[in-house]
């Protein structure tokens, strides 16, 4: 009999999308704003990403049991235990860091174009949803320009989350309906959008309601397109965590941990003419493309060629010498103790005074090749940041390379994680690439012996790489990467010393 009393909307296609400009819009957010109607993989990367694999283990046997819950006894006795398993103990930073840094990558894949299409048109625009506000309102505010973001709030204890929820529980069903009119009043929303039947009583509030039905799947909204593109994410994993993905990713941690091991001793102890070889057998994928220039001869007085290399992990200059077969020191920004250690070519640090490390690059160059990465700190989207000119000022010997790498569980490189891990994290995958393109050494009548300035080098060099790759040059510095991810400028203080200590790469 309750099927019969049902309210029947049209679907979001029906949905007009011109004129309204002055509309209010109040949207729920899985299966809505979002294709996927599961938010299992957000919770599951969160769990990752604060506190490692053994709380995505029990995230994961927590799973059954919510399933059961959430779809024979009710959605919000479920998402309860996704809650609980995911955030008890947590510190409330950690949460609202991974919100920050992580999920919006994974948000923004996902975005429905139907949805997206009705949502972006209004003036006014309110995401009503049962996720965890601390999960979800910075991507929705900073990347979807949500004015405002209704969802369930979790309890917590002098900075850390109890895995509980606060009164009036988790916001779906008539909870819904109640957060829209205490935050909107009498005062109705234009357009309410929705695709469940617990989102019903909140859709009958407003003026017009349209339903998002599950079935036809429509495409994702294509980068592109997007309100904001995302050129800085952070995190470890590479894909969404459903529950197959998440097993597959405990079970591999402890295997690809000691091929890992492997890997980095191969190209640690074996000498670097070998390097290539043994990658290869050891399922790491090097591609050489271009033709790389012959190593300066001393007994001529030439100087070394500066290689200026797009940055996209530390080891870029470790697989640029495999490509090469031979070792080339590399200049870093800054590099964590481990990864010195392991590392089978030379680092050299760089202080940033300009004078000292313009004198350290020279007599560098003196004793042979270089290698740089000027953009000073890593990026994994097809972007590349600011080019430091100081490197134009110091050879006209400059050959640029674009680097490329392609992994497929694992990021090897983070912003809020312990760096000396980059490294392990990369060779965990199952068979990651990298691709070393050698362009054309510069004309000497395009360096700064020509008359050139630094900056023209600089951004010449940029974009030549950024076209090699089809990347898109942006002028976003280091500073900008980390004031998005980690929320500082990228130094951290000494604890020795009055002196800032930059973070790695």
């Amino acid at each position: 009999m309750e099927k019969d009393h049902l309210p029947t909307f049209p679907t979001i296609d029906k949905c007009l999308s011109i004129g309204r400009e002055k509309h209010t819009v109040v949207a729920d957010m899985d299966g809505t704003l979002l294709r996927g109607r599961s938010s299992f993989p957000y919770f599951a990367l969160v769990a990752f990403e604060v506190c490692g694999i053994l709380r995505l283990l029990f995230l994961l046997l927590a799973s059954p049991l919510a399933g059961v819950l959430y779809y024979f006894v009710s959605e919000s006795a479920g998402i309860r235990v996704l809650v609980f398993a995911t955030f008890v103990g947590m510190k409330v930073a950690d949460i609202e860091s991974v919100a920050r840094a992580v999920l919006p990558k994974f948000y923004s894949a996902d975005l429905h174009s139907e949805t997206w299409r009705v949502f972006s048109s209004c003036g006014k625009r309110c995401v009503l949803t049962a996720n965890p506000r601390i999960m979800v309102e910075a991507f929705l505010k900073e990347f979807l320009g949500a004015d405002l973001v209704l969802g369930t709030e979790i309890s917590t204890y002098r900075g850390r989350a109890t895995g509980f929820v606060l009164n009036p529980g988790i916001v779906v069903g008539n909870n819904k309906a109640d957060a829209l009119k205490k935050a909107f009043g009498a005062d109705a929303p234009d357009i309410g959008l929705g695709d469940r039947k617990t989102d019903y009583p909140f859709m009958k509030l407003c003026k017009e309601s349209y339903v998002v039905p599950a079935k036809p799947e429509v495409e994702p909204v294509s980068h592109d397109k997007l309100p904001k593109p995302i050129v800085f994410h952070d995190g470890r994993l590479v894909s969404k965590s459903t529950p197959l993905m998440a097993l597959l990713t405990i079970l591999w941690i402890p295997v690809g941990f000691v091929l890992a091991c492997l890997r980095i001793a191969a190209g640690s102890l074996l000498p670097m003419p070998v390097v290539y070889y043994a990658f290869w057998a050891l399922g790491v994928r090097v591609y050489i493309k271009g033709t790389p220039p012959p190593p300066a001869k001393k007994s001529t007085g030439q100087t070394g060629v500066l290689f200026i290399c797009s940055h996209r992990t530390l080891l870029d200059p470790i697989f640029l010498s495999a490509a090469l077969g031979r070792p080339i020191p590399a200049v870093t920004y800054s590099l964590s103790r481990l990864s010195e250690i392991i590392s089978p070519i030379k680092t050299v640090r760089l202080t940033r005074d300009r004078v000292a490390d313009a004198n350290m690059i020279k007599k560098l160059l003196e004793q042979g090749d270089l290698v740089i990465c000027p953009e000073g700190t890593t990026c994994r989207e097809p972007f590349l940041l600011r080019f430091s000119a100081l490197f134009a000022e110091l050879t006209d010997e400059l050959v640029p390379v674009a680097m490329a790498n392609r992994m497929s569980m694992f990021h090897g490189t983070t912003a809020r994680g312990w760096k000396g891990m980059d490294p392990f994290y990369f060779f965990m995958n199952p068979s990651p690439a990298y691709e070393v393109t050698f362009l054309n050494k510069l004309p000497s009548e395009l360096t700064c012996g020509a008359g050139k300035s630094s900056h023209e080098v600089a951004n010449y060099i940029q974009r030549m790489i950024a076209a090699s790759l089809s990347y898109e040059c942006t002028t976003f510095t280091r500073k900008d990467k980390y004031r998005a991810l980690a929320g500082n400028d990228g130094s951290v203080a000494e604890k020795t010393a009055n002196a800032k200590k930059i973070m790695g790469c």
